[in-house]
C-alpha cells in the first residue's frame, strides 16, 4: 500500500468526537478503522455559551488516546491529522482557549468549520460512501449543537445551511424531565417547525440521506448488531414508522434504562435521542419522507476526499 494514500481525520462534535483513518484516491475513500467515543464537549454551552473545563479535558483525553493509537498503528501520518471542530466550538467564548489547549497537548491545530463549510463538508462525506451517487441529495447531519441541511446532485453540492437546533442543545433547552414530559416534547416539535418555515427549500424528487449518531445507532438496533459495523449500518433504509416507535418507547423510560436496554448504541445519547429522533421525524414529517437512507459517513470523510 502507497503511504502517501494514506489519510486521518477527527471530527470534534458538540457530542461525539470521531476517528478516521481511511485510504484515498482521486474522490474514491476506503475506510481502514474507525473509532468513536462520547465525551458531550457541548454540555451546558446552548446556556453558558462557554466550553466547560471538565468538558474539554474529557475530549482532549480522547484526543490523546486517538493519538497514541495512531502513533503506535500509522507513525507516518499521526502528526498530519485533519482535526476539525464545529458547533459547540463555534458558539463558545473560549473556543481559541481551547483550541490552543489541543495544538498544546496534542501538536495538532483544528480547523474550526462554518455553518456552512460543515454542511458542504457533511455532504460530501456522506455521499462518498454510498454504493448509488447517482441521484438528487438532501443530506440531514442531526448533530448535538446544529443541524446541517445539504441539498446536491451527485457529490456535488448546490446548496447548504446549517441551522441551530440539535439532540444536546434541544434536549437541554426544550426536555427538562426524564423521560420527556408530552408537553416539553410539543414545545420543541413547535421550535423546529418554525426552525425549518424559516428555511426556504424544494425537496421535491431528492433522496433523504441520514448522517451521524442519531440515526446511525437506531439502525444498528435495528439491525439487532452487536457493535458498530458501517458495512452494515451504510445504505440501511430507516422508516419514518420506525423512528415514531423509538419515540413512542423513549417517552417511556428514562435515560438510564435507555442507555441499558440498548447499549453500546445509545451509550452517552440515552439523554439526548429522544431530542434528536424528534427532529428527524419532525423533518420528515414537513417534507413528506416516509424513509430515509442511513450513511456512516460525514465531515471525517469529507473533509479528506476535499
Amino acid at each position: 500500500m502507497n503511504k502517501a494514500d494514506l489519510k486521518a481525520s477527527i471530527d470534534i462534535g458538540t457530542n461525539s468526537v470521531l476517528l478516521l483513518v481511511a485510504k484515498i484516491q482521486d474522490r474514491d475513500i476506503e475506510v481502514l478503522e474507525e473509532k468513536q467515543a462520547v465525551p458531550r464537549l457541548g454540555k451546558g454551552v446552548d446556556a453558558d455559551k462557554n466550553l466547560h473545563p471538565d468538558s474539554c479535558n474529557r475530549v482532549i483525553k480522547v484526543l490523546k488516546s486517538y493519538k497514541a493509537y495512531l502513533v503506535n498503528n500509522y507513525s507516518s501520518m499521526a502528526n498530519e491529522v485533519a482535526v476539525t471542530a464545529t458547533s459547540a466550538v463555534r458558539d463558545s467564548s473560549n473556543r481559541e482557549e481551547f483550541l490552543n489547549q489541543i495544538y498544546q497537548e496534542t501538536g495538532w491545530r483544528v480547523q474550526l468549520l462554518s455553518g456552512v463549510e460543515e454542511a458542504q463538508t457533511t455532504y460530501t462525506g456522506a455521499i462518498s460512501v454510498l454504493k448509488d451517487q447517482s441521484r438528487n441529495y438532501v443530506v440531514l447531519d442531526i448533530g448535538g449543537g446544529s443541524t446541517e441541511i445539504a441539498i446536491g446532485k451527485q457529490l456535488e453540492l448546490s446548496s447548504g445551511v446549517s441551522v441551530d437546533m440539535g439532540s444536546v442543545r434541544f434536549s437541554e433547552r426544550y426536555l427538562k424531565s426524564d423521560p420527556p414530559k408530552i408537553k416539553e416534547l410539543e414545545t420543541l416539535r413547535t421550535e423546529v417547525n418554525s426552525l425549518l418555515e424559516s428555511k426556504s427549500f424544494n425537496l421535491k424528487n431528492h433522496q433523504l440521506v441520514g448522517v451521524a449518531g442519531t440515526v446511525t445507532s437506531i439502525a444498528a438496533i435495528e439491525l439487532d448488531l452487536d457493535h458498530y459495523d458501517a458495512s452494515q449500518i451504510n445504505g440501511y433504509h430507516l422508516k419514518k414508522e420506525t423512528v415514531e416507535d423509538f419515540i413512542d418507547e423513549f417517552l417511556k423510560i428514562n435515560s438510564d434504562k435507555i442507555e441499558q436496554k440498548y447499549s453500546p448504541f445509545l451509550s452517552g445519547r440515552g439523554d439526548v435521542i429522544t431530542g434528536g429522533l424528534v427532529i428527524l421525524l419532525e423533518f420528515m414529517n414537513y417534507f413528506n419522507f416516509n424513509e430515509l437512507i442511513v450513511s456512516t459517513g460525514g465531515i471525517r470523510h469529507g473533509i479528506l476526499i476535499k
